[in-house]
């Protein structure tokens, strides 16, 4: 049976792979959460309002600013990846990974302040 290199696992490369699928994942699994919002628009007013009184819970608004984290932490795994694929990044890699991690943190932070402010 082969063995499985761990060393790859070490490598920001591999975690910001990770971090994009997940993130995109994750993603993925709230759009039908926000579909079911929408059609609460089109049900008419009482029951928009019934949900928009839910989604000012405590829980929800720290919901709110995960998924606007994982939207920061996905777009910039994207971008990373264009840049990877059109060869402009091979020398920054590590400084794109690191720059991408630090503006989605920066945009959660600024949501949550905003979100609790």
């Amino acid at each position: 049976m082969r063995q499985i290199d761990r060393r790859a696992h070490a490598h920001p490369s591999w975690w910001a792979f990770w971090l994009h699928r997940v993130s995109g994942l994750l993603v993925a699994l709230f759009l039908p959460l926000h579909f079911l919002a929408l059609s609460q628009a089109l049900a008419g007013p009482a029951a928009l309002e019934g949900f928009l009184r839910f989604a000012d819970a405590p829980l929800v608004k720290v919901a709110e600013w995960g998924l606007v984290t994982l939207l920061a932490l996905h777009l910039t795994g994207g971008v990373r990846l264009l840049l990877i694929e059109f060869g402009r990044a091979s020398d920054l890699r590590k400084n794109w990974i690191a720059g991408g991690t630090g503006v989605a943190t920066a945009v959660g932070l600024a949501f949550a302040l905003a979100l609790f402010t």
